[in-house]
């Protein structure tokens, strides 16, 4: 009879501390797991509860397309990722690729390690204009390529705005006039919501007893923002490649 394997939440950080001791990995679903009962050694990675595939308050519907989602300047890299423990993280991402069927949301495209073409999650938002919030809303997931298009002026840090464009084209089917249009628009609403600094209300994970650091006061975001934007700038034009693979990209790139 077989064994029902028991799953672990290990880290990419700590795979080899728990693979020291016999945890083994699961390809398909992309994560560790204890052989057999009573490894004592693989306690500490045993998950005390599993995240739901709906998150409370989630709303599905909120923004499935391809479109440029740009997040306003006073929010960059004090996100979700930056937010939250590697081992959250690894968590909510598991649960987002496996609810889309291993497969972007927005093109369909899975995984492609020849092409270096991974499954990312994005975060989607609301803004409440009047309380100036920016609210969690939705988790997607999305393909490297297809999370480049979403955040286009970090594609421009990198050189990368051309790609993304043809890849906006390809996907939406727009014309090269149409994407010109969105694009601009999305830089138009873009710099208005920067003009106001926002609180962030990540309450969808809070409400399900994810522990979540308080990001950088307001006040402070921008400068982190410009510090973290000059760094990645600078190691864009470096020769580290373009990707990295994806649980070593997980670690350090949340990228606008």
């Amino acid at each position: 009879m077989a064994v029902e394997r028991i799953w672990l939440d290990v880290p990419f950080a700590e795979k080899d501390e728990a693979k020291a001791p016999g945890a083994r990995w699961d390809q398909f679903f992309r994560r560790w797991y204890a052989p057999r009962p009573g490894m004592t050694s693989l306690e500490r990675w045993v998950p005390v509860s599993e995240i739901p595939s709906l998150l409370p308050g989630e709303d599905r519907s909120l923004g499935s397309s391809l479109f440029v989602d740009l997040v306003p300047d006073s929010c960059w890299f004090t996100n979700v990722r930056s937010c939250v423990s590697s081992k959250d993280w690894d968590r909510l991402r598991r649960v987002i690729c496996m609810r889309a069927g291993k497969r972007c949301e927005a093109c369909g495209a899975g995984e492609d390690r020849e092409t270096e073409r991974w499954l990312e999650v994005h975060e989607r938002w609301t803004y409440d204009e009047s309380h100036q919030v920016q609210t969690l809303k939705r988790l997607i997931c999305l393909c490297s390529d297809c999370h480049t298009v979403t955040h286009f002026g970090f594609a421009q840090v990198r050189g990368l705005d051309a790609q993304a464009r043809a890849h906006l084209i390809k996907v939406t089917g727009m014309t090269p006039v149409e994407a010109d249009q969105h694009i601009k628009r999305a830089f138009d609403v873009w710099r208005a919501r920067s003009r106001l600094t926002r609180t962030l209300d990540l309450s969808m994970l809070t409400n399900i007893g994810i522990t979540v650091a308080p990001p950088p006061d307001a006040d402070a975001r921008a400068g982190v923002a410009q510090e973290t934007l000059r760094a990645k700038a600078a190691g864009a034009s470096s020769s580290v490649p373009r990707q990295q693979r994806p649980d070593d990209r997980a670690q350090t790139r949340r990228g606008r």
